[in-house]
């Protein structure tokens, strides 16, 4: 054994230990303190055959990206916030999210919460730019129940007989887009949930209402039931059921939908290289009316875990040059997690889907992954989750029609992607 570098390797292992102890030092004090540290992950190693995207493939449908071998993006979205305690049942608190997603900068989160009223000790007062993510398939990356992500003020949990209240009003501004929105919509949400509806299963209504000044289409409404339901049919299944249907600018989730694309400005050279500033005028998006029906189901059988989604919308275009075009989309796939070991899982997950756009041939995607994890726990939602993955993509003639200036370009009708990749929240 060779003792030349002991002393070296000493002082190296004495800095780790103290490293160490600072890091359970910090978590320590950060614990005291009562910050609240929250946030989501995901990263890796990514590679695909021959200049084929890395991910990303999808047809363009809400429950379409099945996303098990199939992000090939980087980011972090880290969360950090304080409850204080005001005294008499009174508390106030700060949150602050700032994300970083394939090198772009941006803050998810910033706002301030009141709670313990007298009048309403239970529910929750917030203002600023806040989140509010309902309920998500979480195999296709959508929340399918979602009003937050814009600055706007409202409460939530207030008890109202044998429902929760949630109520909250937004702008279309938000602090990445710099308030810059050109035609200054406005939406009202209502959110009435854990309506015990029959044994064991809960009903959610969400109603959205659009208003504001658009080129294409008109103001919107939107109504949401999310029926949740434990113990479906057998033990430890659990269904979820989303019936959906929006107008104008409101989207079924409870968000806006196709919002004009800000102002832009471009530089121009002129007579005599004069270089002039061009304002580039507000691009209108239409609006649509829409519906969609989509059933999840969600299990955990001892090691054997998984989660499926069926899926259906339609949608028809709502003012602009596409004004009556109806575009059905379709899904169906799951992804399933056996535990060989509490630490290492085998993960498979398949989907079809397809679109079908009046006038044009139906497109059809399909996808399969394989990819083996390491995670800390054996269940199908253990996080940090360490994956090899090996993915194949097909898709049809029509849909190499209409994703020709995308993934498949150069007439490419398939791809096989690997990586590894790690996906963590917290």
């Amino acid at each position: 054994m060779n003792t030349s570098n002991a002393p070296q390797r000493l002082r190296q292992a004495s800095i780790a230990a103290a490293a160490a102890l600072a890091c359970l030092s910090a978590a320590q004090a950060a614990e005291v303190a009562g910050l609240e540290l929250y946030g989501y992950t995901r990263g890796g190693f990514y590679s695909s055959s021959g200049d084929a995207p890395r991910g990303g493939y999808t047809l363009g449908g809400d429950a379409q990206k099945f996303r098990l071998g199939n992000e090939g993006d980087h980011g972090l979205e880290f969360g950090i916030g304080k409850t204080f305690d005001a005294g008499n049942g009174l508390k106030f608190g700060a949150y602050y999210m700032p994300t970083v997603w394939n090198g772009d900068h941006g803050t998810d989160e910033a706002y301030g919460t009141l709670s313990g009223l007298p009048f309403a000790p239970e529910a929750e007062f917030w203002a600023g730019q806040r989140r509010l993510r309902l309920q998500d398939v979480h195999i296709v990356d959508k929340f399918f129940a979602d009003y937050g992500d814009n600055l706007g003020a409202g409460m939530r949990g207030m008890q109202l007989g044998p429902v929760k209240l949630g109520v909250g009003l937004f702008t279309s501004d938000s602090i990445n887009n710099h308030v810059s929105r050109p035609n200054q919509a406005s939406r009202l949400n209502v959110d009435l949930s854990d309506y015990a509806l029959n044994p064991g299963g809960k009903l959610r209504v969400t109603f959205t209402k659009v208003f504001g000044d658009f080129q294409y289409g008109h103001d919107g409404m939107g109504v949401s039931l999310v029926h949740n339901q434990a113990d479906f049919i057998v033990p430890k299944l659990k269904n979820a059921l989303f019936v959906q249907a929006a107008n104008g600018h409101a989207a079924l989730s409870g968000q806006f939908f196709g919002l004009d694309n800000p102002t832009t400005t471009s530089l121009v050279v002129g007579v005599g290289g004069v270089v002039n500033t061009v304002t580039n005028p507000p691009t209108p998006n239409a609006g649509q009316k829409s519906w969609r029906v989509i059933d999840s189901l969600s299990w955990q059988q001892g090691r054997f875990g998984g989660q499926t989604i069926a899926a259906y919308q339609h949608a028809k275009a709502d003012g602009g040059p596409n004004d009556g075009v109806v575009t059905k989309d379709i899904s169906l796939g799951g992804r399933v997690s056996y535990a060989v070991t509490d630490h290492f899982k085998l993960l498979a997950e398949a989907g079809t889907t397809s679109r079908a756009v009046d006038g044009q041939p139906t497109q059809r995607l399909h996808k399969l992954t394989i990819a083996p994890a390491l995670a800390l726990g054996p269940e199908f939602f253990s996080r940090p989750e360490l994956r090899l993955y090996a993915t194949r993509v097909k898709w049809n003639d029509a849909a190499a029609a209409a994703n020709a200036g995308g993934f498949a370009a150069g007439g490419r009708t398939s791809a096989t992607l690997f990586g590894v990749q790690i996906e963590a929240w917290w």
